[in-house]
């Protein structure tokens, strides 16, 4: 211990038999799976992934296709910017009452309800809505905004329940009315943490887009699924290359914004 500085303060025996806990549980996750590593290595494993990848190559770049392909593009992005805007705005609806601002009841109930919304994978929101909405991408735009908004809207409510109360304390106490004291003390604290929680579930939902389409919920996944049925390989290596593309590019597109943002 350096000379001046105080002692570090002991750990709880909580501390240390959560983390016992959690070593235990990682050693019986791996001793339950038939991990079967020996057999991944293989000769023949590697020779079959090595042609399976070989299928793939040279991709399919005919000009109908490629332009088909960007319209899947499109519409995968397009999912993406309204299912995670409906999910701001149902997010935030939610958060209001789970940060315990319209009454201690309503906060239980609706934390519960965030519970539910985002506890439902996307793929099962979709296949559910597909019932209902039909094939395409309006039941998959719908899935996202209702699992996004369960996660959102935990995480505003979070963000609006840490930052400081005095600023809006002060303004109550000199005479401002409830709703300007909250736009005006407590949404501009949590507004810049909040806006990075939305740029970062975008990330996440262009990845969630692309994979909804398994199920029938229209853009880049749909296409992908289509042509992997039917073993048209260098069509389905041109879908992939697409999905890598436009992932990269909306990761590049928030890394500057959040860039901006904190500036």
């Amino acid at each position: 211990m350096k000379a001046g500085l105080p002692p570090a303060p002991p750990r709880a025996a909580g501390s240390w038999l959560l983390l016992a806990a959690l070593v235990a549980l990682v050693a019986a996750s791996f001793a339950s799976l038939p991990l079967q590593w020996a057999a991944f290595f293989t000769p023949e494993a590697l020779t079959s992934a090595a042609e399976f990848l070989e299928g793939f190559t040279p991709p399919d770049t005919a000009p109908a296709f490629l332009a088909k392909t960007f319209w899947a593009l499109w519409e995968t992005l397009a999912m993406s910017l309204v299912g995670t805007l409906l999910a701001v705005i149902g997010g935030m609806a939610l958060a209001l009452p789970a940060a315990g601002r319209l009454g201690g009841a309503l906060r239980g109930l609706t934390r519960a309800l965030l519970n539910v919304l985002r506890s439902i994978p996307e793929l099962v929101w979709a296949s559910l809505l597909l019932v209902a909405a039909g094939l395409g991408p309006f039941a998959g735009t719908l899935a996202l905004a209702a699992h996004t908004s369960g996660v959102l809207g935990r995480l505003f409510a979070d963000a609006l329940e840490n930052v400081e109360p005095l600023p809006e304390a002060s303004l109550r106490t000199n005479g401002a009315a409830a709703l300007a004291a909250f736009l005006y003390a407590t949404l501009p604290q949590a507004l810049p943490q909040m806006l990075s929680y939305t740029l970062y579930r975008w990330e996440n939902n262009i990845r969630a887009a692309a994979v909804l389409g398994v199920v029938g919920a229209g853009g880049l996944g749909q296409m992908l699924k289509y042509h992997l049925s039917l073993f048209q390989m260098p069509s389905a290596a041109t879908v992939v290359i697409a999905m890598l593309l436009l992932v990269a590019a909306v990761d590049a597109a928030s890394y500057a914004l959040r860039r901006a943002l904190t500036r």
